[in-house]
């Protein structure tokens, strides 16, 4: 490591931005920000100055303003000061603050609700904080308003706001879109600011869009002339670069956190980040340290086996499952992310969710322990051709019961009860964004005379869409059952 302070670079990998701004009140952000208590790195001045450049007229530059950058690095400084400024000083009546979930966006409301109530010239302005849980929402004694959402199907629809800020945009896809791009059509100076991290694959749609424009922009040397586009990254090395190559960057380079990681520094070390590759391995260090995204090309080939539409039809409002229920453990073939979903009958059908989602494997037996002790299900099932076969000895040996493992033919069958399950209407499920993604991009793979899911892309992970049908399938499987019990609550 090196002897004396070091910085991450302060500038983007990739950026592009409106030529057209004149001036920019990213200044008077980054000066709120500080009469709040919020002292802002330079990159975060940067990226302020550069989204809120103003053109001649007064409009914005830049009416989409996209910020990709690895986590922890401190994205939420640069959302809580534009979102100040939105409010106090730029005479936004209303601004939508979106995030994929709910508790992602009541934190990012206490922090900025902290930083209003330690400025006394910010606070006697507000004239309430409100925080009842689902519509917490900051207002102004002139009717300015500050709104936190998590993100579904129908949020913010019916609202008309000059800001939309999308946090967690990794995960944002074509129905929040929908919901939420309306609401700036009547005002007349919009903006939307997109903050996230690397693409996770299809779940990334709208940050596969706005990157591709990034991209064009800087291959033709043209400005877009809507996007400002900052995205701290490294440009790894492909399979095909030869020793030696210095057009690329080495997941292993220390130069490479540096590049990709601009806090380093500030807030980050290079000692904790770099001991990060030790923790996660290769492929998802530079996932989430060094911003390697995989992002969707288009969304035109999605959703091919089961219509979209047909399954959100079948999306329940809150977890109802009753005993006796089963659970499925799957994983990608590459043992990045694992995935444990449950099944239990519902109204003369079944319902389905996804308990667990995550990265890596070493958390699966401990979590299987605590819900087998919870719940008490009628089985387990795992696919022992599958990656996650490897775990059943060591799940059988924590668990103290024999798995489930279907043979071909019973996967095959378990994907057509599951294909008619839902054609029937006899599904319910909670529309999980982990199961939506895997469906919307999962093909069949010829099994004999039936089929099996399959992954349409390399970035694709079906292990959720595995594990929920085979978690269906085990309701019917071969084993002793267990008694009957209480409805289940919604606490996996």
């Amino acid at each position: 490591m090196a002897d004396g302070p070091v910085y991450g670079h302060q500038r983007p990998r990739l950026f592009t931005v409106p030529g057209t701004a004149l001036s920019s009140a990213g200044e008077e952000a980054v000066a709120l920000a500080a009469s709040a208590g919020l002292h802002l790195d330079p990159w975060q001045q940067f990226v302020l100055d550069q989204g809120m450049g103003e053109r001649a007229d007064g409009r914005w530059a830049a009416s989409e303003v996209c910020v990709n950058v690895p986590r922890q690095n401190g994205k939420g400084g640069i959302i809580e000061a534009r979102e100040l400024w939105g409010l106090f000083l730029g005479k936004e009546r209303l601004i939508l603050h979106s995030a994929h979930e709910f508790k992602t966006a009541k934190a990012a409301y206490k922090r900025i609700e902290n930083l209003i109530r330690g400025c006394p010239d910010l606070h006697k302005r507000v004239k309430i904080y409100r925080k009842t849980v689902g519509d917490e929402a900051i207002e102004l004694h002139d009717g300015r308003e500050l709104r936190f959402i998590a993100r579904s199907g129908g949020s913010g629809r019916g609202f008309t706001a000059d800001c939309i800020v999308l946090d967690e945009d990794m995960i944002l896809g074509d129905d929040a879109m929908a919901a939420l791009a309306p609401t700036l059509a009547a005002v007349a100076n919009p903006q939307t600011w997109y903050l996230g991290s690397a693409g996770i694959g299809h779940p990334s749609v709208q940050l596969g869009r706005l990157r591709r424009r990034a991209l064009a922009a800087a291959e033709t040397g043209e400005p877009d002339p809507a996007l400002a586009y900052l995205e701290w990254s490294i440009n790894e090395h492909r399979d095909e670069c030869g020793q030696g190559c210095t057009e690329h960057d080495d997941v292993a380079a220390i130069e490479s956190i540096l590049i990709a990681n601009p806090a380093v520094g500030y807030r980050l070390t290079l000692e904790k980040s770099a001991n990060e590759r030790l923790m996660l391995g290769d492929a998802l260090y530079a996932q989430e340290r060094l911003g390697v995204g995989e992002y969707p090309s288009d969304t035109a080939d999605t959703w091919q086996v089961i219509g979209e539409d047909a399954w959100r039809s079948l999306a329940a409002a809150e977890s109802s499952p009753s005993n006796p229920v089963a659970f499925s453990i799957d994983m990608t073939p590459e043992r990045t992310h694992a995935a444990i979903c449950v099944a239990g009958e519902w109204r003369g059908g079944t319902h389905i969710e996804v308990v667990d989602h995550r990265p890596g494997t070493g958390w699966i037996l401990d979590r299987a322990a605590d819900l087998h002790e919870k719940w008490k299900p009628r089985c387990w099932v795992v696919d022992g051709g599958g990656p996650a076969g490897s775990l059943i000895a060591d799940l059988e040996d924590r668990l103290g019961v024999e798995v489930v493992q279907p043979k071909a033919r019973e996967v095959a069958a378990a994907c057509g009860q599951f294909y008619d399950a839902v054609a029937e209407q006899a599904l319910s499920h909670l529309d999980q964004a982990p199961l939506a993604a895997a469906l919307a991009g999962a093909q069949k793979r010829p099994l004999g005379d039936a089929w099996a899911w399959a992954r349409r892309i390399v970035s694709v992970d079906i292990s959720p869409l595995v594990a929920a049908t085979l978690a269906k399938w085990g309701l019917g499987a071969e084993v002793e059952d267990k008694q009957p019990g209480d409805i289940l609550q919604s606490v996996w």
